[in-house]
């Protein structure tokens, strides 16, 4: 059974029998979700509602009182439903390129073992300015809106992390324009890649074609979206950014159709 047939099964099956999830199901839906994400998961009638949810960005307390079950439950779901999803990213970037970091404090919501005091509600750091209490996100985002981006780690960006992130995705012949971080005129330097810097300290954001405008555009409305979560936990920061990309590009507009994604069948065969 393929995916469009299984998730059209089972929305058929769940009108017919309710939507208490305890239904004993065909053994047809059964295997098709071995080895998926979504394999030994309960409630299957919900998983269209639940995606539903999850495209208009609810939290995981909004998303298990409106379906009826409890926030743990939810919360697991959001984590397997993105876990394939968020895969679904462009191959590369092409022609100018614009490259920035954004930083958000580090968390460890969720951990049984803590090492150090809770924040509440996402807390502030102790310390001004960058430091291993931050953690830095890379985002790269070319001219035609395709958008990748890195969980770096904890920290100032290095010339080492652009290396690892942004060498295999950006062609030979871009233009990579950033602000005047040194970290950046190294990479470029040692890899050949063409690059322009703006002075932004110097209040110089446009210089012609260069600048770094929708990058800093997206990181304000992943700032935004990002807020009514009140700290996301730092291991699970790449679903989040995945989550944020799926809605940003898009490409993934319908339940049916995240459902899908998350057994791997994405709305088309590559990103460019």
């Amino acid at each position: 059974m393929q995916p469009a047939e299984w998730i059209s099964f089972i929305a058929q099956f769940a009108q017919l029998n309710g939507a208490s999830g305890r239904q004993a199901w065909p053994c047809c839906v059964v295997n098709a979700l071995t080895g998926t994400p979504l394999a030994r998961l309960r409630h299957k009638s919900l998983w269209l509602s639940y995606s539903d949810c999850l495209l208009a960005s609810d939290s995981v307390r909004r998303a298990a009182l409106h379906l009826g079950v409890h926030r743990n439950t939810t919360f697991r779901w959001r984590h397997r439903f993105l876990s394939l999803a968020k895969t679904d990213r462009p191959h590369g970037l092409h022609g100018i390129a614009e490259a920035d970091e954004l930083y958000v404090l580090e968390s460890e919501k969720g951990s049984r073992q803590m090492t150090r005091p809770a924040r509440r509600r996402g807390g502030h750091a102790r310390r001004r300015g960058i430091s291993n209490e931050q953690v830095c996100i890379l985002v790269a985002r070319d001219r035609t809106g395709q958008t990748l981006d890195f969980v770096t780690g904890k920290g100032a960006l290095t010339k080492a992390q652009l290396h690892r992130c942004l060498l295999p995705v950006i062609d030979k012949d871009v233009l990579l324009v950033t602000d005047g971080h040194a970290a950046y005129r190294a990479f470029a330097s040692e890899t050949g890649i063409s690059h322009q810097a703006v002075n932004l300290r110097a209040g110089i954001r446009v210089r012609g074609a260069a600048h770094v405008q929708n990058v800093n555009a997206y990181h304000r409305r992943l700032r935004e979206w990002l807020r009514p979560f009140h700290g996301v936990a730092t291991r699970y920061l790449p679903n989040y950014l995945g989550w944020r990309w799926i809605l940003n590009a898009r490409r993934i507009r319908s339940p049916e159709t995240l459902l899908k994604a998350t057994m791997g069948a994405f709305p088309h065969l590559t990103v460019t």
